[in-house]
């Protein structure tokens, strides 16, 4: 990361800290000086916040909590997340998503069928937003209308579609049941991300339906973070530092360990510096000051993990294991204590006619890989409930 960024986190948080009461207070909470941030480890001096601060300073100062550096009549929309957490919108360009869409070949030409809410959270607007700043043309959907979206996709041409993964694979299946497989023109999907084997539900959606599919890691708060550009993981936006953080106490962990994303957004009229954002990831490249340059798939929420023998094991280590197992339909990782020892036990489900001992090895060795530690068993079972939990937590009962 140059220093130029760090110049200019300086400039603008000094500034906005002399707009926003309730962020001032919280760098002389801190002993933080702004103005003096010239490097990752000032910068670094800072506690991390946590949503839940933030949904906490906004209600006993609503609606910002003293956060906003700029003037009302300067904030386009204002968002409503769950709490609720209000967000100001400043900016257009979609926070930062056109970077996703330049990234897998959208441009003037393509049209997108958005089909994500519109409605108090961000994400149909800044998918809006990003899609026509990389010179896409954009249909509006939203959620629902199954049918009229269908004939929407095949009267209008769509090229690509933006939906949650579930509701492209309705709109996929209608258009092809109503109209048949020639009819299907779409050839690009931005997926949101999903608990569960994900990124076999990706592969398959690729293979079976003729897209490519892309995704992006962002939240209401700060927009983009990340973005996939055919790499692995997400190659962090330019404009964003990233740290991967012990959850608890906020200190930078080594390299390719798991932690909380912590980001600062270079830009300061909504101050997001040192933000938590819940999100559990590691680094997959640093930068030379330790910054973080591109991120992993996203392992969890923070509280999602389970220790196991001092390493914390994340659900995302279990979609890794399906991905890994020939023939894995499913799996759960159970984790117990006995006889003062930390157990974790892995059951899987198969498809029919799988070899079950090298289904059995290949879930054993994948396990060891993304967790760093062994699993006591892997068992094959006839089924799971539906909606499983990928990791449940017995230790205490």
């Amino acid at each position: 990361m140059s220093d130029e960024i760090y110049r200019d986190i300086a400039q603008a948080y000094a500034a906005a800290a002399e707009k926003a009461p309730g962020l001032k207070s919280r760098f002389e909470a801190a002993g933080f000086d702004p103005a003096a941030v010239s490097s990752l480890a000032d910068l670094s001096r800072l506690p991390v916040m946590k949503k839940e601060e933030l949904l906490k300073i906004q209600r006993a100062d609503p609606p910002f909590g003293g956060f906003l550096a700029s003037d009302l009549k300067d904030v386009g929309r204002i968002y409503v997340s769950p709490g609720p957490i209000f967000e100001p919108s400043l900016s257009g360009k979609g926070h930062g998503l056109d970077l996703l869409f330049k990234a897998a070949g959208i441009g003037a030409g393509d049209i997108i069928l958005n089909t994500w809410m519109y409605h108090l959270v961000p994400a149909g607007l800044l998918f809006d937003e990003g899609a026509q700043a990389a010179g896409a043309t954009v249909i509006p959907g939203g959620v629902g209308n199954t049918e009229l979206q269908a004939q929407i996709i095949v009267e209008t041409g769509v090229t690509s579609i933006c939906a949650s993964t579930a509701f492209f694979l309705t709109l996929a299946d209608k258009v092809i049941e109503t109209y048949g497989r020639d009819a299907w023109t779409v050839k690009t999907a931005f997926l949101g991300g999903e608990m569960g084997d994900w990124m076999t539900k990706r592969r398959r959606i690729e293979a079976d339906y003729g897209v490519s599919t892309w995704a992006a890691y962002a939240t209401a708060d700060l927009g983009l973070v990340a973005y996939e550009d055919g790499g692995e993981g997400y190659v962090v936006h330019p404009d964003r530092v990233v740290q991967i953080c012990d959850p608890v106490g906020g200190a930078q962990v080594p390299h390719g360990e798991p932690g909380e994303v912590v980001v600062t957004a270079r830009e300061a009229t909504w101050p997001m510096i040192r933000f938590g954002t819940g999100d559990s990831a590691f680094a997959l490249e640093s930068n030379a000051d330790g910054s973080v340059r591109r991120i992993s798939a996203l392992q969890g929420r923070v509280g999602a993990a389970v220790k196991v023998r001092e390493i914390f094991v994340y659900p995302r280590v279990i979609e890794e294991v399906i991905i890994a197992t020939p023939g894995a339909k499913a799996a759960q990782a159970v984790v117990t204590r006995e006889n003062d020892r930390d157990m974790i036990r892995v059951s899987l489900v198969l498809e029919d006619g799988a070899d079950a001992s090298a289904a059995e090895a290949a879930a054993a060795d994948a396990f060891k890989l993304h967790a760093r530690i062994r699993a006591d068993a892997v068992t094959i079972v006839p089924e799971l409930p539906e909606n499983a939990e990928l990791i449940v937590n017995q230790k205490d009962k």
